[in-house]
């Protein structure tokens, strides 16, 4: 199959959408296919260097307020791109701007799309502007309602497409590096530099923004013995630093680095009310460590309750100091949680999950077929 990528980020931009797209990417050439991804232009010029196939980069500009964020201007780069490529499918990773023009000219051109949700963009709106829900729904239901099929990550995101509307769903989750995220890297250097009095290490990996609510692990970070780690960057950065003085704060990390200061974790909090699905818990989770996590979203289908890990009401300060101190108090259970997290991901591989995307395709080209035959 000759596939194009219409994604609304791209590596180097280390997000959800973006690593989706990346994993996909790779995963159609492995198989023998020939994909192309449309994304966003970046700053570095090389950005591209090691992608696994072309990609076509369209204009664009930094998100006011979150320059990391960039989002794509109108451009007759998509259509031109789609049609030299000589596209059998189009995938849509997370559309909303550049997607929607992915999907516009998908439809023009007669040639099937599959759209992938993966972004709660109304409790986005909600969070940065306090309004636009309604809107950014409206935006969904244009593009998810053209497209020929939905694939959402939760069992959450598929109860709010079908609310607002949006037909055609299957539930496809994510894929986890289980060879890269393990729990033999514990790395005893790590955790005495990290926590030198030999505190327990509570870990958060993932932006720094404001719908992130990393906030809420301030009073975690108050319980005696215990050292919270923050692992990524972000518009919030800033004041976080104030709001957990406590806190070790790494930085953005990447690869073994990263896998390495997961499997040194005690315990994995996440903090986000608005995930479709929650990487980093799956990692977390693929490293032997117990996880924290909300409610709601992704989570819901992720964390078993009181077998993996342990959820709590969304937003809520109190309940997740007290899962943490749950759990510093309880070695045995920690151990017990993370030995089930990680039995639990183990057949979740992008390999399984990628076959599993272009089993997907395969369905969508030939429904196309029996409808015009």
């Amino acid at each position: 199959m000759r596939v194009v990528i219409v994604t609304e980020s791209f590596p180097p931009d280390v997000n959800g959408v973006a690593h989706c797209a990346l994993q996909t990417a790779r995963h159609l050439v492995r198989r023998g296919h020939t994909p192309l991804v449309i994304a966003p232009a970046v700053a570095d010029p090389a950005a591209d260097a090691d992608a696994p196939c072309a990609v076509v980069r369209v204009p664009s500009l930094p998100l006011p307020g979150y320059p990391q964020v960039r989002v794509a201007l109108p451009s007759r780069r998509v259509a031109a791109a789609i049609v030299e490529h000589r596209a059998d499918l189009v995938h849509l990773a997370g559309p909303f701007v550049l997607g929607a023009r992915g999907m516009t000219a998908a439809a023009r051109l007669g040639i099937p799309a599959v759209a992938v949700y993966q972004t709660d963009l109304a409790g986005y709106a909600r969070t940065y502007v306090g309004t636009g829900e309604g809107a950014a729904w409206r935006r969904l239901r244009a593009v998810h309602g053209a497209a020929d099929r939905t694939l959402a990550p939760s069992s959450a995101a598929v109860r709010d497409l079908e609310v607002h509307g949006i037909r055609r769903i299957r539930l496809w989750g994510r894929g986890v590096d289980t060879a890269r995220f393990r729990p033999e890297l514990r790395d005893d250097a790590l955790r005495g530099e990290l926590a030198p009095h030999g505190e327990l290490l509570v870990g958060y990996v993932g932006r720094l923004a404001p719908e992130k609510r990393v906030d809420l692990l301030a009073g975690a970070a108050g319980l005696p013995g215990v050292r919270v780690v923050v692992v990524g960057d972000g518009p919030s950065g800033p004041a976080l630093r104030t709001a957990l003085p406590g806190a070790r704060f790494l930085g953005r990390r990447t690869g073994a680095d990263l896998a390495r200061i997961f499997a040194s974790l005690d315990v994995f909090a996440h903090t986000g009310p608005f995930e479709t699905f929650c990487q980093t818990v799956q990692e977390a989770m693929a490293s032997g460590v117990p996880v924290i996590a909300p409610a709601a979203g992704g989570p819901l289908d992720l964390v078993d309750h009181g077998r993996t890990g342990l959820l709590v009401p969304p937003e809520d300060a109190d309940a997740l100091r007290e899962a943490v101190a749950v759990l510093a108090a309880a070695p045995e259970l920690r151990t017990a949680f993370g030995r089930a997290g990680r039995a639990a991901v183990e057949g979740r591989t992008w390999e399984a999950l990628g076959d599993e995307l272009i089993g997907h395709y395969l369905e969508v080209l030939r429904e196309r077929k029996a409808v015009a035959a």
